[in-house]
C-alpha cells in the first residue's frame, strides 16, 4: 500500500497503484535503475522532476526553489534548494519501466553519490550548458568510470543566452571521451539517431568502423552494446526547466538501454542505511538475482517483515521484489552499505574518504547521549567514522567539508533535539611504509600461547590496507590462521608516528606458532595486534615509516593581472601548477585565466576567501580532493602531534612471553631476539622485496 510511513493509501492514490502494478506485470517491459549525478547547480533534480512530469508519473511539475520538487522531500533539502540524500521515483515510457535514483550534487556528499553507483545499470550525468565541464563533474566521471556504469548525458540550461552546444560538445570530448556524440538535433526524431552520428559513433571500435564502412550505417543493437561497454556515450541537449529535450531523453532511454540479465539465485546489494519518520531502520537493497519474498530468511538467520518500493517519499509494501528491482527492508540489523546478500559479493571499499577531523563540543547535553546519536547518523553514513576516546572523554568524526559539517549540526538540532558544535578541524593524516617489514606479535601469560609472524609492504597509492595468508597449515592450522586473518580485519590499524590510520599496507601471514594445549582464538587476535605494531615500530626505527595527508586538484579562475598573485601563493603554499592558460573556457566572462593544479588541504584551507578579497569577488576556486600524498611538513606534524607510540596501551608494540610459571612484558625492540618460531625473512631480502 502507499503511505506516508505505513498508513492506509488514500483513495486517490488507488488508480496510480493499480495502474503501476498493472505495467510493472507486463513481462515485456524493459526495467532499468538510473542514477542522475551532477555537480551542484547543473539542474539534477530539475531534470529528474521533469522527466517524472513528462512520463505522467507526475501530474504537477514541482520546483527546487519552490520547495516542492518530488525528489528533495526532505525538510532540509527544501530549506537548502539542493539534494542532500539519495530518493528513488519510478517511471514508465513506452516499452521502458525506469527506477530513477537522485543524487546529492554536494561534494561534501560524494560518498552518498558513491553508494548509489554501484548499483546503477545505466548513469545520466548532468552538465551545464552555461558552465562547462566543473571540478565536482570530473570526479563523478572518474567515479562512473572507476564503477564501469554506462553512461548517457544531458546538457542542460540550453536556453541561456550564453549556451553554445558545439562549444559544451567539444568539451565533453576533449575532457571526458571522444565517444560522447550527440544523439539529439532538431532534425532527428525522439529515440532515432541524426544521420551524421553514425560515423562518429563507428570510429570508438575498430571492428564497428570496419563494418560501417561496408554497410553504411552501425545497427542498433551495435549501438547498445557500444553504450554498455562504455565506448560511446549518448548526449542529449535541453532545458530541464522547460521540458526541452527531456522526451528526447527519454526515448533514447528506452532505444538504446539494455536490460542486464540475472542469475535465477538469490542475491542483493546494499547501497543504503536510513530511518524512517518512525524512527525504524531501513535497508536499501538492489536485488541482483532471484526473487526477494516477505518473510525470507536472510543474513545471520534474519527475516525479511516488510519489502518496500519506494517513490518518493510514498511506498508500496510489496509480497516480493524480482532481479534488477530497489527496495527497503524495515529493521534488519548488522547490515551497511556495500554488503553483499545471497549470492552477490561485496563491493568495493568507497573512493571518497573524508579529510578533516571534527571534535564534537557537547555544549551541556550528555556526551554518552551525544555519541548513541552519532552512533546511529555513521549506520547511515559509515564514512562518519565516529570515534569515540575513553581516555579523553571526546567524539570525533570525519567530514568532507563545511557544508556537510553544517547540515550534520542541523540534522542533530531538527531530528534530535540535540544542539551541539563542534571545534576547529584538523587534518585527517595517515601513515605508511616504504619498505617491507617482517614484524611479531608473542602472547603468552600464564596458560596463553601464540606468535604471529606478519609480513608488512608497501602498496599502490590509495589501496588501503590489505590482508593475506601465505602460511604452510603444518606450521600454523587452518584455523589458527583465520583467527590471525578475522583479527586484523577486526581493527583499524594505526601508525606509529602521529596515531594515524594506516593505509597503502598489504599484511601478509607468514608463520606462527600455536599450543595444543594453551591456545585459545584471542590469544591469536592479541598475537596479530601486537605484531603489526611491532613491525611499523621497526620499520620507524630504520625511517621506513611515512606520513601522509591529503592534497587537493584546485582549478583557479582570476583576472589576467592576477596570476602572478595566484602563482606566488601556489608555490607558497607548497603546491603546484600548470601553465594558466587563457583561452580556456570561463565562467565568469573575458579577461580571466586559469590555473590548474595540486597542494595540501592543510595549506589550501581558506584559501578562497583570499581569493575573493584580491579578485573583488570575480575569481573562483574550486577544489576536489586528490588523494594522499607524502606529508609536506611531516617533521613538524610529528613534533606537534607528540605521539607515543608505546604508551598507547590499546596499541601496544611489546609482547608477553612466559618464565617461572608467570608472564612478563616484553619491549618491541627485544622480541626479534626472544620469538619462538625463526624470520621468514632476512634484512636483505626485504630490502630487494621493496625494489
Amino acid at each position: 500500500m502507499t503511505s506516508f510511513g505505513g498508513g492506509i493509501p488514500a483513495l486517490s492514490d488507488l488508480d496510480g497503484i493499480l495502474n503501476q502494478k498493472s505495467k510493472r506485470s507486463n513481462s515485456t517491459m524493459k526495467h532499468i535503475v538510473t542514477g542522475i549525478v551532477a555537480h551542484v547547480d547543473a539542474g539534477k533534480t530539475t531534470l529528474s522532476e521533469a522527466m517524472l512530469y513528462r512520463s505522467g508519473a507526475l501530474r504537477q511539475l514541482g520546483r527546487v526553489d519552490n520547495g516542492d520538487a518530488f525528489l528533495d522531500p526532505d525538510d532540509l533539502e527544501k530549506q537548502r534548494g539542493i539534494t542532500i540524500f539519495s530518493h528513488q521515483a519510478s517511471l514508465q515510457h513506452g516499452d521502458l519501466d525506469l527506477t530513477l535514483l537522485d543524487t546529492p550534487g554536494h561534494v561534501d556528499f560524494a560518498s552518498q553519490t558513491e553508494q548509489v553507483l554501484s548499483v546503477l545499470d545505466y548513469a545520466i550525468l548532468v552538465v551545464s550548458a552555461t558552465d562547462g565541464i566543473q571540478g565536482y563533474t570530473r570526479t563523478l566521471w572518474r567515479l562512473l568510470d572507476h564503477y564501469q556504469v554506462p553512461t548517457f548525458i544531458f546538457v542542460n540550461k540550453m536556453d541561456a543566452d550564453t549556451a553554445d552546444r558545439d562549444r559544451v560538445l567539444a568539451q565533453l570530448q576533449q575532457v571526458f571521451s571522444a565517444g560522447c556524440i550527440a544523439f539529439n538535433d532538431a532534425t532527428t526524431a525522439a529515440g532515432t539517431i541524426p544521420a551524421g552520428a553514425y560515423e562518429d559513433i563507428a570510429m570508438q571500435n575498430d571492428d564497428v568502423l570496419e563494418n560501417f564502412l561496408d554497410a553504411g550505417t552501425v545497427a542498433d543493437d551495435t549501438v547498445r552494446q557500444m553504450i554498455r561497454r562504455r565506448e560511446v556515450f549518448p548526449c542529449y541537449f535541453g532545458a530541464a526547466l522547460k521540458l526541452d529535450g527531456i522526451d528526447d531523453l527519454l526515448a533514447g532511454l528506452e532505444q538504446w538501454t539494455r536490460e542486464p540479465e540475472y542469475s535465477a539465485e538469490f542475491g542483493a546489494k546494499v547501497f543504503k542505511i536510513s530511518h524512517d519518520d518512525k524512527g525504524e531502520r531501513l535497508t536499501w537493497v538492489r536485488v541482483t538475482g532471484g526473487v526477494l519474498a516477505n518473510k525470507d530468511v536472510i543474513l545471520d538467520e534474519q527475516k525479511v517483515n516488510q519489502l518496500r518500493v519506494y517513490n518518493g517519499a510514498k511506498f508500496t509494501i510489496r509480497p516480493s521484489v524480482a532481479a534488477g528491482e530497489v527496495c527497503a527492508i524495515p529493521n534488519l540489523t548488522g547490515t551497511h552499505p556495500g554488503q553483499g546478500l545471497g549470492e552477490q559479493a561485496a563491493g568495493r571499499s568507497p573512493e571518497i574518504q573524508p579529510v578533516l577531523n571534527y571534535t564534537l563540543d557537547p555544549q551541556g547535553h550528555d556526551i554518552h547521549e551525544c555519541l548513541t546519536i552519532l552512533q546511529q547518523l555513521e549506520d547511515e553514513d559509515p564514512q562518519l567514522h565516529v570515534a569515540w576516546s575513553s581516555h579523553l572523554q571526546e567524539i570525533r568524526v570525519q567530514i568532507m567539508g563545511a557544508v556537510q559539517l553544517e547540515i550534520l549540526q542541523q540534522i542533530l538540532r531538527e531530528r534530535f533535539n540535540l544542539d551541539v558544535g563542534f571545534g576547529e578541524g584538523s587534518i585527517l593524516y595517515k601513515e605508511t611504509l616504504t619498505r617491507a617489514v617482517e614484524g611479531v606479535g608473542h602472547f603468552e601469560p600464564l596458560r596463553h600461547y601464540a606468535e604471529v609472524h606478519l609480513l608488512m609492504q608497501p602498496a599502490p597509492r590509495g589501496s588501503g590496507v590489505t590482508f593475506a595468508a601465505d602460511c604452510d597449515l603444518e606450521v600454523l592450522g587452518k584455523n589458527w590462521q583465520h583467527q590471525v586473518l578475522t583479527s586484523l580485519r577486526a581493527k583499524e590499524h594505526l601508525g606509529v608516528l602521529t596515531g594515524s590510520p594506516l593505509t597503502d599496507v598489504k599484511i601478509t601471514l607468514i608463520s606462527g606458532r600455536a599450543s595444543i594445549v594453551h591456545s585459545v582464538g584471542g590469544d591469536f587476535r592479541e598475537a596479530t595486534w601486537r605484531a603489526v605494531r611491532q613491525g611499523l615500530m621497526m620499520a620507524k626505527s630504520q625511517n621506513q615509516t611515512e606520513l601522509l595527508e591529503p592534497w587537493y586538484r584546485f582549478r583557479l579562475e582570476v583576472g589576467q593581472d592576477q596570476v602572478g598573485r595566484a602563482m606566488t601563493d601556489i608555490q607558497r603554499m607548497h603546491g603546484s601548477f600548470e601553465t594558466p592558460d587563457a583561452t580556456a573556457p570561463s565562467a565568469t566572462g573575458d579577461g580571466m585565466s586559469i590555473l590548474t593544479g595540486t597542494a595540501p588541504v592543510a595549506e589550501m584551507q581558506g584559501y578562497v576567501q583570499e581569493v575573493n578579497a584580491y579578485t573583488h569577488g570575480q575569481g573562483q576556486l574550486e577544489c576536489l580532493i586528490d588523494g594522499y600524498r607524502p606529508c609536506h611538513n611531516a617533521a613538524e606534524v610529528v613534533a606537534d602531534q607528540a605521539y607515543d607510540p608505546v604508551g598507547d596501551l590499546e596499541n601496544t608494540p611489546g609482547s608477553v612471553f612466559c618464565a617461572h610459571g608467570a608472564g612478563y612484558p616484553v619491549h618491541w625492540d627485544d622480541v626479534p631476539g626472544m620469538a619462538h618460531v625463526d624470520y621468514v625473512y632476512t634484512a636483505e631480502a626485504l630490502a630487494e622485496m621493496s625494489k
